[in-house]
């Protein structure tokens, strides 16, 4: 069996799932987009659990290694949580918002994935990063790490619940940008806050 098959249909399941959600791409949804035969997608993956768990997994590895490669060689703290947030958005803004919620309720090791990847990466890093801030002399010392990494990662989990931020009433870049400058901002020493601003003029500035 070609390792090459069993890529390409974990590539365009994975389009799949980001588009619709999990739940509501079939097999034979998978099969049609392949041209292929669902009995093809069977020889490589023993059932459609098996496939998001492998996608998952996947998914999960190339955002590791994203994050790894945006937070390298930052200047200081505050432009790798600025780096940190944009990896986090371009990962996220993509999927679609039903996401999280299908692998909770039908792919428990999938979700599984998930919880570890979030609570043990993506909070490691960020309490990394509020520690490295606080040595700079950009965070306050009196942060308590534990508290602020732990609202940081369920706020970002929070965006992609549709009653809460239902997407044809807010923009989702808008929504991550807002939660960011607002979490950023409750860290920051007045040394923090200047640079802060100074590279939101720039970034403005670029933009224009």
């Amino acid at each position: 069996m070609s390792n090459d098959t069993k890529e390409k249909i974990l590539e365009i399941a994975e389009g799949l799932f980001n588009r619709y959600g999990v739940r509501s791409v079939s097999m034979d949804d998978i099969a049609r987009e392949l041209s292929i035969s669902k009995k093809t997608i069977y020889q490589y993956f023993k059932d459609k659990d098996e496939l998001v768990t492998l996608f998952a997994k996947a998914h999960i590895e190339r955002n590791r290694l994203e994050v790894n490669t945006a937070r390298d060689e930052t200047e200081n703290a505050i432009k790798e949580m600025f780096n940190l947030s944009a990896c986090i958005r371009d990962h996220v803004k993509t999927v679609n918002p039903s996401m999280i919620f299908d692998l909770q309720k039908y792919h428990p090791v999938a979700w599984e994935m998930w919880v570890a990847y979030k609570n043990e990466y993506i909070k490691g890093t960020i309490l990394d990063t509020i520690a490295r801030g606080k040595k700079e002399g950009y965070f306050r010392e009196d942060l308590n790490a534990e508290i602020l990494a732990t609202y940081r990662v369920e706020t970002i989990e929070m965006t992609f619940d549709g009653k809460v931020f239902p997407r044809e009433k807010f923009d989702f870049t808008e929504v991550q940008m807002t939660l960011f400058d607002h979490f950023v901002r409750g860290l920051m020493t007045v040394k923090g806050q200047e640079l802060y601003n100074s590279l939101i003029d720039a970034k403005s500035y670029e933009s224009n």
